[in-house]
C-alpha cells in the first residue's frame, strides 16, 4: 500500500522531460514544474516489479502525459491573437525596409522573434524581392514602348526609391484585381459582335434601341460573357466546309433532287421516331450533302448514307444516342450491321473526323432571342413558326444557294411578319445581331414564302405534319399574307 500510495502521489507530476513548452503550458495552469520527473520515470522499473502494478502506473502516466498536452492546446490556442504578433510582425517588416535600403540581396534567413508568427515573418524578405522584380518587369516594358535602346536605361531601379516601387506594385495589382472582377464583355452591357463583310468584329453599339439579349448572366447554359465572340467566330465558320449548290449536276448521275428530298422526308420521320433534338436532324442533312458533293453514290446505296450521317449525327449531338441496330431496324433490314458500320468509316474517313458545323438552327437561336426581346412575354408561336419556316429548307436543293445564317434570319422576318403586320418586322435589335439589313433579306424571305404557301403541290407532307400537332401551337396551318415591297 505504501508504495500505491506513492504511485498515486506522482501522478501529478509530469513523468515526461521538462521543455519549454511545458513550462510555459504548467505556467499558464498555475501548476510549477519540477526537474525531478526523469529521474523517478527511470526508477519506475525498479519500484515497480508487478507487472499490473507497472501496467497500472503507465496508464496513470499517460494520463497525466494527456493532461499535460491538453493544457498545452489550450494555452497556445489562448495565446494566438493578432494583437500579441503586431509588435512583432512590425519589427520584421522595419528590418526588410533597412535592409532595402543598404542594397543587400533579400534572402531567407531566421529571425529572433516569437514562435507564434515564423512563417509571416520568413516571407516578408521574399515578398519584398518579388516587388523588386514585378517593378522592375514593368520598368522595361515602359522603356521598350519609349524605344529606348541605350543598355544604361535597362539596369535595375534604385533600391532607394523602393517606396515608390511598393507603392506602384499596390496600385498595379489593384487595377489587376478590377480586371478579373470584371470580364472585358461585362463592362459595357452592349458590347457585341457585329461583322463588318464575311468577317466578324467586336462593337459597342451605341444605339438606345438595341435591347441588350446578353444581360443574363446567371444561366451558365447561355455563355452570356462570350455569346458574342462565340456567334461571330461562327459567322466565319459556316463559310469554310460548305456543300456544293451543284453536285446533283456535277457528280452525281444516279440520283436526283427528288430522291434527296424523299430521303430528307424520311429522316425527319426518323427523328421523331426516336426523339432527336433538331440539331441532329440539321447535321445529318448537311452531312449528306457535303459528302454526296464529293462522292459518287448508286441509289440504292443513298438510304445507306442517310441512316449513317443520321447515326453519326447522334453520336455528336444527342445524350442517348440509337445503336446501330435501331437504324438497321428502321429500314426494315435492308442494311447489315456490318454494311452501317463500313459506310461509317467510310464517311468519317472523307471528313476526316471533322464534322462539325455551324446549321440553320444554330443561329436560329440567337435570332429568335433577339426577336423575342421586345416582347414582355416570349412568343411561343414565333419560335415554332421560325423553326416550321427553316426546316421546310432541308427539303429542297435549291436552298443550299444560301448559307445557314441568312435562312435563319429570314424566317425570322417572315414569322414576325406571318403573326404581325401592325409593325415593320425588323428592327435595331434584329438588325444588330443578325449583321442583316432588310434589303439583305428579299430575294430568301420571297422564295421562303413561297415555300410556306405551297401545300396543295408538295407530296413531302412530314415536316408540315409535324408542325401541325398541339405541341408546336399548330403553326404549320398558317399562312402570311403577301409581302409588300416598301419592307425591304
Amino acid at each position: 500500500m505504501k508504495k500505491e500510495t506513492l504511485v498515486i502521489a506522482n501522478v501529478e507530476e509530469p513523468t515526461a522531460r521538462i521543455t519549454r513548452a511545458r513550462a510555459a503550458a504548467f505556467h499558464a495552469w498555475g501548476g510549477k514544474p519540477t526537474s525531478k520527473a526523469s529521474t523517478q520515470q527511470d526508477q519506475k522499473p525498479a519500484l515497480q516489479p508487478n507487472r499490473k502494478r507497472a501496467a497500472l502506473n503507465e496508464n496513470n502516466s499517460n494520463a497525466a502525459d494527456t493532461a499535460c498536452l491538453q493544457l498545452k492546446r489550450r494555452a497556445v490556442l489562448k495565446n494566438v491573437t493578432n494583437v500579441c504578433c503586431e509588435n512583432s510582425l512590425r519589427n520584421c517588416i522595419d528590418a526588410a525596409k533597412i535592409q532595402s535600403r543598404k542594397g543587400k540581396q533579400c534572402k531567407r534567413r531566421k529571425v529572433k522573434v516569437s514562435k507564434v508568427v515564423p512563417s509571416v515573418v520568413l516571407e516578408i524578405p521574399q515578398l519584398q524581392t518579388d516587388v523588386e522584380t514585378k517593378m522592375h518587369q514593368i520598368r522595361k516594358k515602359e522603356l521598350k514602348k519609349e524605344d529606348v535602346t541605350s543598355a544604361e536605361s535597362l539596369e535595375e531601379p534604385s533600391l532607394d526609391n523602393s517606396c515608390n516601387m511598393r507603392e506602384l506594385a499596390a496600385a498595379d495589382c489593384q487595377l489587376e484585381r478590377q480586371n478579373l472582377a470584371m470580364p472585358p464583355l461585362l463592362q459595357s452591357p452592349l458590347r457585341k459582335a457585329e461583322k463588318v463583310g464575311p468577317c466578324g468584329k467586336l462593337k459597342i453599339s451605341s444605339n438606345p434601341d438595341v435591347k441588350d439579349i446578353d444581360s443574363d448572366h446567371h444561366d451558365p447554359q447561355l455563355c452570356s460573357p462570350y455569346a458574342a465572340e462565340i456567334y461571330s467566330n461562327l459567322c466565319v465558320a459556316e463559310l469554310k466546309q460548305r456543300p456544293s449548290s451543284n453536285f446533283m449536276e456535277t457528280v452525281q448521275r444516279d440520283i436526283t433532287q427528288c430522291m434527296r428530298g424523299i430521303l430528307v422526308d424520311w429522316l425527319v420521320e426518323v427523328s421523331e421516331e426516336y426523339k432527336l433534338v433538331p440539331d441532329t436532324l440539321y447535321l445529318t442533312v448537311h452531312l449528306i450533302d457535303l459528302f454526296l458533293s464529293q462522292n459518287y453514290i448508286e441509289r440504292q446505296r443513298l438510304q445507306l448514307l442517310g441512316i449513317t450521317c443520321m447515326l453519326i449525327a447522334s453520336k455528336y449531338e444527342e445524350i442517348c444516342a440509337p445503336h446501330v441496330e435501331d437504324f438497321c431496324f428502321i429500314t426494315d433490314s435492308t442494311y447489315t450491321r456490318e454494311e452501317v458500320l463500313k459506310m461509317e468509316s467510310r464517311v468519317l474517313n472523307n471528313f476526316g473526323f471533322q464534322i462539325s458545323a455551324p446549321t440553320t438552327k444554330t443561329f436560329l437561336r440567337r435570332f429568335v432571342r433577339a426577336a423575342q426581346a421586345t416582347y414582355k412575354n416570349p412568343s411561343f408561336e414565333l419560335e415554332y413558326l421560325a423553326n416550321y419556316l427553316a426546316e421546310l429548307t432541308l427539303l429542297e436543293y435549291d436552298f443550299l444557294n444560301y448559307i445557314p445564317s441568312l435562312i435563319a434570319a429570314s424566317a425570322v422576318f417572315l414569322a414576325r411578319w406571318t403573326l404581325d403586320q401592325s409593325g415593320h418586322p425588323w428592327n435595331p435589335t434584329l438588325a444588330f445581331y443578325t449583321t442583316y439589313k432588310a434589303s439583305d433579306l428579299k430575294t430568301m424571305t420571297f422564295a421562303l414564302q413561297d415555300l410556306q404557301m405551297n401545300t396543295n403541290g408538295c407530296p413531302l407532307n412530314s415536316i408540315r405534319a409535324k408542325y401541325r400537332q398541339e405541341k408546336f401551337k399548330s403553326v404549320a396551318a398558317l399562312s402570311s399574307p403577301k409581302l409588300l415591297q416598301t419592307l425591304f
